[in-house]
């Protein structure tokens, strides 16, 4: 096999697509490791890649709705959510077409897909390019930090996976997703866009996925999002240890990054896995985390330091 391009252009990216290749992407909320949906062989490829459960379905990224039309059924609810929030950090679980097209694994064989059109001008140009739908999850080995640079794409698959170079993510955890069950809403994970944002916008209550309930979107494991070093959750640092810090912090002589000082959720949320990457990097075994608030963009932060604490197999 070729070298890898370490300068990789969109046509360029595209052309290894279409052939069948992985190309890691920018995208707003992380970067996708990405594949062309509608090829199988590519599709099990990113499996293969991140060493991700086969009953774990994928996001598959769309350029418009007028793609993610072709491929699944919008309601008027679902459209509504489209319409308002595409582009950006929401993905939409909707029932596949019956000519759908996209590779059974990419849906780990559901009726249904997780549907999202990103905001990103390196991702859209990308979809462009190779006017195909891209299934594409963080470019992570499964379970591990999900990436918000080229560079932690790099280093997390030692080079072996060519990488189109698009700066630091902005928003910095993945999207939200969310189905339509008739008139209702329900989150299957929080992510970069709030659920109050959903509830405002639509005048009705987003409710949860109930605990425990069957995987039918990406995001679902327990244990998930997960460093080299264990995770303590809302707790203040002991000696050895390293520190993630949210608002004012208390003093401390190891390792600390803080999150946002002035406890702005957005910079939170922003800084998040690229702070625990460099507190992993580190060599800490523990990692000791402040409390972070509930609300607005604190229920995705503290979804996925949750899921970095759970125990892991």
């Amino acid at each position: 096999m070729n070298p890898l391009p370490q300068d990789l252009s969109v046509d360029a990216a595209a052309a290894l697509l279409l052939s069948g290749r992985l190309v890691a992407f920018p995208t707003e909320t992380v970067y996708g490791l990405g594949a062309d949906a509608t090829n199988a062989d590519a599709v099990l490829s990113i499996y293969e890649t991140k060493g991700r459960p086969r009953f774990n379905p994928l996001i598959v990224h769309v350029a418009d709705l007028a793609m993610a039309e072709r491929l699944a059924e919008f309601s008027p609810l679902a459209r509504a959510l489209a319409a308002r929030f595409w582009p950006g950090p929401l993905s939409i679980v909707v029932p596949l077409r019956t000519w759908h097209g996209l590779a059974d694994i990419a849906t780990a064989g559901l009726d249904t897909v997780a549907l999202r059109m990103p905001d990103h001008p390196v991702a859209l140009a990308l979809l462009r390019a190779t006017d195909r739908p891209l299934a594409a999850p963080s470019a992570n080995p499964s379970g591990k930090l999900s990436p918000t640079t080229a560079e932690q794409v790099r280093r997390g698959f030692g080079g072996k996976v060519p990488v189109l170079d698009g700066g630091p993510c902005q928003a910095g955890v993945e999207s939200t997703i969310v189905a339509v069950d008739g008139d209702s809403i329900v989150q299957l994970r929080a992510g970069a866009l709030a659920r109050q944002e959903i509830e405002t916008a639509f005048g009705r209550t987003v409710s949860l996925a109930a605990q425990g309930a069957k995987i039918s979107a990406p995001g679902m494991l327990l244990s998930h999002y997960a460093p080299n070093a264990a995770i303590r959750l809302d707790t203040a640092p002991q000696p050895g240890e390293a520190f993630l810090a949210f608002g004012q912090a208390p003093a401390f002589d190891g390792e600390m990054r803080n999150l946002s000082p002035s406890g702005d959720l957005r910079e939170a949320a922003r800084n998040l896995f690229t702070m625990l990457h460099e507190l992993d990097a580190t060599g800490a075994k523990m990692i000791a985390v402040a409390p972070v608030a509930e609300t607005g963009l604190g229920e995705a932060i503290n979804d996925r330091l949750r899921r970095a604490a759970a125990p892991r197999d």
